[in-house]
């Protein structure tokens, strides 16, 4: 069944259109540009519950995770978080989530959309609670359907801290400053420190049936209600990718700037680890994930799939495209390396097909690969 927010229901609130990735939860509530503004000046609030949240408990949480996730999670310290993903076999990526530990339980939210890759022969796609509860075995751990139970909502802007101290009445709520960082919440669930989609963002996981109440009373302390329109052009200004949409099935990684973040590229044992190791250690990402300023003139802009030409030879692939309250149109696209910073780019795939520009500072720094400095200096 398809989800639909209790808060699309209140006034001002604005579908997306039925076959956006956000579709379910507010696109805007009237004025985008404006609630981006709010979201980089002051303090805004987003619905998120579309979101599914996923839990893991028992003894062997954390070392169940290790292995099955591409992120070391095995000495992860409670109260904190960090991001994940699920790999194929080859690498690819297959779903991306962000992770709140709170000492008993891990919480797994991720895309309403999130799938994986059987491990089974010739399995396919299967949802991704399905995925882990097949890589559960002989392991001691509770894996849990919790999208029932919690809703994601995200406070955005410099005063997003004041915003969350109001939520805990006589005793602020107070969450450390470093990224991840958890903090329960009065009357359950906890927040998490975030450095996307801007500096000061802070996820709130709060129980589904106090969605409603909780929305009123962040907006009550002064957050501006903002849609996923507002967080995707800030997530896009901040190269944050998103699956399914800023990546294809030949995605690894290293192309979208999750090495670190959300994989590691030395702890070993996960599925899809060989392919991180080796294009860490000795090769390169074939695409880079750039930001691209496109030509509003025209008024049409490429969709999700889109082509991005070099003259007649296509050279990349459009992931997300914003409307930006700054940087006007731009978007994510998956650019072949060789493809130079300066090139002249065309998007699209109508009669009408927009220019763009790779923004110089989104282009990745390359240094040299740890792997191939070691033959050399084998080599003397």
């Amino acid at each position: 069944m398809t989800y639909s927010s209790p808060l699309s229901e209140l006034p001002g609130a604005v579908a997306a259109p039925d076959d956006h990735p956000e579709a379910g939860v507010p696109w805007h509530w009237g004025d985008p540009f404006a609630e981006q503004r709010t979201a980089v000046r002051a303090s805004a609030v987003v619905d998120r519950s579309h979101r599914h949240v996923i839990t893991v408990g028992g003894p062997e949480r954390l070392s169940w995770l290790h292995l099955v996730l591409s992120q070391h999670v095995s000495e992860l310290p409670a109260e904190t978080g960090t991001e994940a993903l699920v790999l194929d076999a080859h690498g690819h990526i297959d779903a991306h989530m962000v992770v709140g530990y709170t000492g008993d339980v891990v919480h797994l939210d991720t895309d309403p959309d999130s799938h994986a890759t059987s491990a089974m022969p010739n399995g396919g796609k299967q949802t991704l609670i399905d995925y882990l509860q097949a890589m559960k075995f002989w392991s001691d751990v509770d894996i849990r359907e919790a999208t029932g139970e919690y809703a994601v909502l995200t406070l955005l802007g410099p005063d997003s801290e004041q915003t969350l101290a109001a939520l805990g009445g006589d005793t602020p709520v107070e969450l450390p400053a470093e990224p991840y960082a958890i903090a329960p919440l009065p009357g359950g669930g906890f927040a998490r420190r975030m450095p996307w989609p801007r500096p000061g963002a802070i996820d709130l996981l709060v129980p589904r049936a106090d969605l409603v109440d909780v929305w009123k009373r962040i907006t009550d302390a002064g957050a501006r209600p903002a849609g996923s329109w507002a967080f995707d052009a800030l997530r896009v200004e901040s190269q944050r990718p998103r699956v399914g949409v800023d990546t294809d099935d030949r995605t690894i990684p290293h192309e979208v700037g999750w090495i670190g973040s959300a994989a590691h590229v030395a702890k070993g044992c996960y599925r899809g680890q060989e392919t991180v190791a080796k294009v860490f250690n000795v090769g390169r990402p074939p695409r880079n994930m750039l930001l691209l300023h496109l030509d509003g003139s025209m008024e049409v802009y490429p969709e999700t799939g889109d082509p991005v030409l070099r003259g007649d030879r296509t050279v990349g692939r459009v992931g997300s495209v914003a409307q930006h309250h700054e940087l006007g149109p731009i978007a994510l696209a998956l650019i072949k390396r060789s493809t130079p910073v300066d090139a002249e780019l065309i998007t699209g795939s109508g009669d009408e097909r927009p220019q763009a520009a790779i923004d110089p500072d989104s282009v990745p720094q390359e240094g040299a690969a740890p792997g191939r400095e070691a033959v050399q200096r084998l080599r003397g």
